[in-house]
């Protein structure tokens, strides 16, 4: 037991050391070191330096000390140059744009889910609208059968003869005028059949939780990953336009319980809110270019 408890001290304390080492060896990537009073040199030339160059004072009367605090200081010097020649520490630092305090959340892969999939929300949203206005027809087809069927005479109820027997029902009299408005009925029915099949409604919905959902979300992702690549935020259009964005995302989907009571106004309101919101993505698109130029210029995978 004494044993492995000593080993297991070791052990611990090699850890500690080689710790300490991997953090005093980042900090001399930025910071000159100072070696035993001797005048400040940069880490390179430091490491550089062979290990028994280094010369520590030693204090007057005693050589003891000297050797041993000259031969700590070299071991220190070589775990150190052993630390900094590994390739992978200081590759994942240089990829964080502000120091690495926030991990692989500074690196570009992160900076560019934003843009990538708010590229994706602008398709989905066109789609959407689509697919609302695609719905909406079926209602307005509905309803616009129903006015032109009001224009054809009714047909003559069938009559019962004296002996009982049924006769067939008169078809109507209709002029040209009306003969063309019945066609018009029958192409009108057969669309609105073919847009019912489409499912438009469901799919309409759908998209539309989608897009709320993914949206709110990425606009915060998209703000809280700037201010911990950067440390702040840059107020301008861009950020205006998406903060403005999210607002009539929440306004239009508030829009929903009234318009499935067939509140007319609330339907046109939430069409009108989606055409502005498209047009102020789509205004958006410049400003979210220049913001992915400036990600690759300042930032490194991943």
């Amino acid at each position: 037991h004494g044993a492995r408890a000593r080993g297991h001290r070791i052990q611990k304390s090699t850890s500690r050391t080689i710790m300490n080492a991997m953090a005093t060896t980042i900090n001399l990537r930025a910071a000159p070191v100072r070696l035993a009073g001797k005048a400040t040199v940069r880490r390179s030339a430091s490491l550089r330096r062979p290990a028994g160059r280094v010369v520590a004072k030693a204090a007057p009367g005693s050589s003891e000390p000297a050797k041993s605090e000259s031969s700590v200081e070299a071991g220190r010097l070589a775990l150190l140059a052993t630390v900094a020649s590994n390739p992978v520490l200081f590759g994942a630092q240089e990829a964080f744009a502000k120091g690495g305090e926030f991990g692989i959340f500074e690196g570009r892969t992160m900076a560019l889910i934003h843009p990538l999939f708010l590229g994706g929300l602008w398709f989905a949203t066109v789609y959407a609208g689509y697919l609302g206005l695609q719905w909406r027809k079926v209602r307005t087809v509905g309803e616009e059968i129903q006015d032109l069927k009001k224009e054809i005479p009714a047909a003559v109820p069938a009559a019962v003869t004296a002996n009982g027997e049924v006769e067939a029902a008169a078809a109507p009299s209709m002029t040209a005028a009306q003969l063309e408005t019945k066609k018009k009925i029958d192409e009108l029915t057969a669309e609105r059949k073919e847009l019912i099949a489409g499912n438009y409604k469901e799919k309409h919905n759908n998209w539309g939780s989608l897009l709320l959902a993914f949206g709110v979300t990425l606009a915060v992702e998209g703000g809280m990953n700037t201010y911990l690549r950067t440390g702040k935020l840059f107020p301008g259009p861009h950020l205006y336009a998406g903060m403005a964005i999210t607002c009539l995302w929440a306004m239009a989907a508030g829009l929903v319980p009234e318009m499935q009571r067939g509140n007319q106004k609330a339907r046109d309101l939430h069409i009108a809110l989606n055409c502005v919101n498209l047009a102020l993505f789509t205004w958006q698109i410049p400003t979210g270019l220049e913001i992915v130029g400036k990600v690759f210029q300042f930032t490194s995978w991943p």
